[in-house]
């Protein structure tokens, strides 16, 4: 690791008085996410861990299978110089290797960092450089993109990347027979992979994790979503995502010795069919998808009978959209609210309707910290409280939610408090009963159906234009997504840039097809400040009223 790098120290982990109180509380248990499966491994040894399609067709993998397979996996990983504290980017798609290729680097000490198939090269080569990752795992051909080329183009640009390994590649397949051997356990308190912030400026942070620390907020979620050995979760969503990850997700089934199945992509069609094969009885889904769902569900000829709890989140749920859920699909309704950066809340199974319909739950741990400050003053500090019931800036702290992002000491002194809060950037109202209802968005970021769109960072690549002066990029409601993409231009003197001619410049600068703005606006000019000052919060807030208006 490199303790030297320019952008200040890798990891800010907790004051060690504080470490010892949430060990003393049973909150970290010194466990290792290597640890974790051979336990498994020894207590569910042949019932279904895993199911999901490979290319030899659909896989089932009990728990004894993928204890071997990370074993065998991480021998040759070594075998390939890859070792503890090393760090490898992980894009793979919903398949049962990507279960055994992270355990197979936990077991190795080395750190996954969670890309998603979406990103394209220049994001891939942002958290290669960010990370020295010495390694890619990917996949070839994949909806119409050959990641593994993408994968080479980001080596042949990043010194530190000296091997792309591409599962379902005779390669790989070698790598995955190798004689299994024992690895020294990592320090649980050390870090154990790197995710992704939404973005609100520029291109995303790197989130350090412990296993110590997401362990924690595995099993609590696995407890709070009831999941038990006969439980059957689908992970309908990316599972790089945090949410279908642990909340309660890959992760949270496995703890509880349930079957995870992968879905390949999560619209109605193949959902239901794996619903109804599967006899799911959990799933994840952002609000779009469950709008769509339920919008399918009233056709559909599949037995979705099995199907008990359908969790909402990774964007706020309408309350319209929350009370068709139940009804349609005939499962009860469970609201989350989180973040990768750590905190979790979620409405519980015998909360009553109206706060299952209404708010977005409580926090999973009695150590979260919750401040609801000024929304007006970006620096309120901790002590800075609104009054109870009325809307504020959410700030926390605690077991799971960490100290500080990855190598970068600048963003942290703004993210979080000298007390060590987090400034999540989410406007929140806390209700009697502790529950969060969302209102909004602090930080200028769009949730477009539940991936993050940095506007800086979409206004950047459109400046990168010849023909472009300016760009802003705002948020619009849009029924299906939640929110879409605007982007207005400013055109340099004499130019004329069409709509599609901006839209697939920002595509092919390699960026993931959910940064490509919805809709492109040309315009004169920007309007200005009462000072005579171009502000982006008051240019993008007076934008977006213009777009909701065409």
């Amino acid at each position: 690791m490199s303790a030297g790098h320019p952008d200040g120290p890798d990891h800010v982990g907790w004051p060690a008085e504080v470490a010892a109180r949430y060990r003393a509380a049973g909150h970290w248990r010194g466990q290792t996410f290597g640890s974790l499966l051979t336990s498994l491994a020894a207590a569910y040894g042949p019932r279904t861990a895993v199911v999901g399609e490979t290319e030899d067709g659909l896989a089932r993998w009990t728990y004894a299978d993928l204890d071997e397979r990370a074993h065998r996996l991480a021998a040759g990983l070594a075998g390939r110089g890859i070792g503890a504290g090393d760090r490898v980017l992980v894009q793979l798609p919903n398949r049962p290797e990507f279960v055994s290729v992270i355990f197979a680097l936990w077991r190795l000490g080395a750190w996954p960092v969670f890309t998603l198939p979406a990103h394209r090269r220049t994001e891939l080569r942002h958290f290669a450089e960010r990370a020295e990752a010495k390694a890619i795992v990917t996949v070839g051909e994949h909806e119409r993109h050959d990641h593994a080329a993408t994968a080479r183009e980001v080596a042949d640009d990043v010194a530190s990347v000296r091997e792309v390994l591409v599962v379902g590649s005779p390669e790989f397949a070698e790598l995955s027979r190798t004689e299994p051997r024992e690895f020294p356990d990592p320090d649980p308190e050390g870090v154990a992979f790197l995710q992704l912030s939404g973005g609100s400026t520029g291109l995303s942070k790197l989130i350090p994790r412990t296993h110590d620390d997401y362990l924690y907020s595995v099993r609590e979620s696995a407890r709070i979503c009831a999941l038990r050995p006969e439980s059957v979760y689908l992970a309908a969503l990316p599972v790089a995502h945090n949410y279908p990850l642990s909340s309660p997700g890959v992760l949270g089934a496995l703890h509880a010795g349930a079957t995870t199945v992968l879905a390949p992509r999560p619209d109605p069609d193949v959902a239901f069919r794996l619903i109804e094969s599967e006899r799911v009885t959990i799933s994840a889904v952002v609000p779009p998808l469950a709008a769509a769902w339920v919008q399918a569900a009233g056709r559909t000829e599949r037995d979705l009978s099995s199907l008990e709890v359908l969790l909402v989140g990774g964007a706020k749920c309408a309350r319209e959209l929350a009370e068709r859920i139940g009804p349609a699909l005939g499962c009860r309704l469970q609201q989350v609210f989180g973040m990768a950066e750590g905190l979790v809340c979620y409405t519980r199974l015998d909360d009553p309707d109206d706060l299952v319909l209404g708010t977005q739950g409580r926090p999973i741990s009695l150590d979260d910290e919750i401040r609801i400050v000024d929304p007006d003053d970006p620096n309120a500090a901790s002590t800075d409280e609104v009054a109870p019931g009325e809307t504020g800036a959410l700030l926390t702290r605690g077991p799971y939610t960490i100290r500080g992002y990855y190598r970068a000491a600048a963003h942290n002194a703004t993210a979080f408090t000298p007390d060590g809060f987090y400034r999540t950037g989410d406007l929140v109202r806390r209700h009697p009963s502790g529950h969060l209802e969302v209102v909004g968005r602090a930080k200028e970021q769009i949730n477009r159906a539940g991936e993050k769109v940095s506007a800086e960072e979409v206004e950047n690549h459109l400046m990168a234009h010849p023909d472009v002066l300016d760009a802003a990029v705002v948020g619009v409601p849009d029924e299906y997504l939640g929110e879409r993409t605007c982007a207005y231009v400013v055109p340099t003197d004499g130019a004329e840039p069409s709509e599609a001619q901006l839209r697939r410049f920002v595509r092919e600068r390699g960026v993931a097809a959910f940064k490509v703005p919805d809709l492109v606006v040309v315009v004169d000019s920007f309007p200005v400040t009462g000072v005579g000052k171009t502000s982006k919060r008051e240019l993008r807030a007076a934008l977006a009223a213009h777009a909701r208006n065409r």
